[in-house]
């Protein structure tokens, strides 16, 4: 049966499209027990897509939400799970969300009515007006500056946070973020660069990052920073696919069967 979800838009907005959250997982066990209690408890499906967890991380999203459906990644690296999420998934909307505690389910209303409200992606953004971060070094913040700046100034975009990768978007972007299987950490930039590069609208969400609660960040900022830059670059060769856009208003009654292809 179709869980109903708590419209904070009201009913006016008519059925609420079933939204899927898409959580790549490695060893996060600890994480979990801090996330999944906060995502709003009338989402339609939480698909975990876990890379070979030594931590018994399955087996605790289990016990907090038996319903979850849990996916063994197939490759490795950001880029390959998403992808395996964004292709399972079979709600109207799909959100992205790390598993390390850092960004806050509670704010996955938002991005939903951003979304409804007319956006075909809604991006967070943790330097807007209402936003922030806890745990971004001035070095990261510098750098996120210059790759949003290059970004913006190749593909006509205007984002003020490339490298954060709390999402949220209508399942008909999908063909736009299309081949990210073997993406890595770049795989958050790269998906804003599609889309963008796709026309697709855009609404960037003010989001609070917070500090990872358990575990450490594997990212170097000079050496990942260059190969972030390089990856944005050569995105100016990559034929995008086109984009079917379907009007809000309709797509809540849809049946998603689309994924990214492989």
């Amino acid at each position: 049966m179709e869980r109903e979800w708590n419209d904070p838009l009201g009913s006016s907005h008519g059925r609420m499209p079933r939204v899927s959250v898409v959580l790549p997982t490695l060893n996060e066990a600890r994480n979990l027990p801090h996330i999944f209690p906060r995502i709003p408890a009338d989402v339609y499906e939480i698909v975990l897509v876990d890379g070979a967890s030594v931590d018994g991380t399955a087996e605790v999203a289990r016990e907090l939400f038996p319903d979850v459906r849990i996916l063994a990644q197939s490759g490795r690296g950001k880029g390959n799970a998403l992808a395996a999420g964004f292709r399972a998934a079979r709600g109207e909307i799909i959100v992205m969300i790390d598993a390390d505690g850092s960004m806050r389910p509670e704010e996955i209303p938002n991005f939903v009515a951003a979304l409804r409200d007319g956006a075909d992606f809604a991006k967070g953004s943790r330097f807007t007006k209402g936003a922030g971060s806890a745990d971004i070094t001035w070095l990261r913040k510098a750098g996120n500056w210059f790759l949003t700046a290059v970004a913006n100034r190749l593909y006509g975009s205007k984002y003020t946070d490339i490298t954060y990768g709390y999402c949220a978007f209508w399942a008909h972007c999908l063909p736009a973020i299309d081949d990210i299987d073997q993406c890595r950490f770049d795989v958050d930039a790269l998906i804003k660069v599609r889309i963008a590069r796709a026309g697709l609208e855009v609404t960037e969400v003010p989001s609070f990052e917070e500090e990872r609660i358990h575990g450490e960040s594997n990212l170097n900022a000079f050496r990942d920073g260059w190969f972030l830059l390089r990856s944005i670059v050569r995105e100016r060769k990559r034929v995008i696919a086109p984009v079917v856009q379907v009007p809000a208003a309709t797509e809540g009654a849809m049946t998603t069967e689309t994924g990214v292809a492989g």
